[in-house]
């Protein structure tokens, strides 16, 4: 009896904590790309560290709010759609403050910035958007090209930013994880095909 309740206490808490994923609807199985590099030297290569960081990261149902922290992360539970990349990456051992810094400081003619601040500009969309036309693998915004799409990717709007997930809709069109705003009801939505706005679609290499 105490062992039936301690289960059904930890699954409960688990359904408390644990945002609910989408199904996968898409009837053609897509074969998940898995990066030659796993930088963290974890046993897991990168394209999937991005993935699982930026679903553990939406886990912890951050609040959205934009603000600036001295340790250029946010570390109160509160964010923006950029942190949702940050600690993505940060989960395949990539300090994404430092890599946008030092490209800054590389290519500062890429760069419409006045006074470079590490601590806020790796936080800043139109900032990532340089900083993965730089250093990343440039992919289709075609979304209809679905087998090009694949969890980890990173994709980019004119003012939003979020990750591929690994899981698709009935068209074969993945869904996106995002933070998007204080009325977002879920951290992972089927937004891709309603977007007009996609600028920007990367591998990080």
């Amino acid at each position: 009896m105490i062992v039936v309740v301690i289960v059904i206490g930890i699954f409960l808490r688990y359904q408390h904590t644990s945002p609910k994923r989408l199904p996968d609807l898409s009837e053609q199985k897509y074969e998940q790309v898995h990066s030659s590099i796993d930088y963290d030297q974890d046993g897991i290569d990168d394209q999937t560290d991005i993935l699982q960081g930026a679903l553990d990261y939406i886990n912890t149902k951050p609040k959205y709010k934009s603000k600036y922290y001295n340790s250029g992360y946010s570390n109160d539970n509160y964010g923006v759609c950029t942190d949702v990349v940050a600690f993505a990456m940060q989960a395949a051992g990539y300090d994404l403050m430092q890599l946008v810094n030092e490209d800054i400081q590389n290519h500062p003619e890429d760069y419409d910035i006045q006074e470079p601040d590490s601590n806020i500009d790796f936080r800043r969309v139109k900032n990532l958007q340089v900083f993965f036309a730089n250093n990343g693998e440039s992919l289709t915004t075609d979304v209809s090209k679905t087998e090009q799409w694949q969890g980890g990717d990173i994709i980019i709007f004119q003012k939003h930013i979020g990750i591929v997930s690994d899981r698709r809709n009935k068209n074969g069109v993945p869904y996106v994880i995002h933070h998007n705003d204080p009325w977002q009801k879920s951290y992972e939505q089927d937004i891709l095909e309603k977007r007009d706005d996609i600028v920007g679609h990367y591998r990080w290499k």
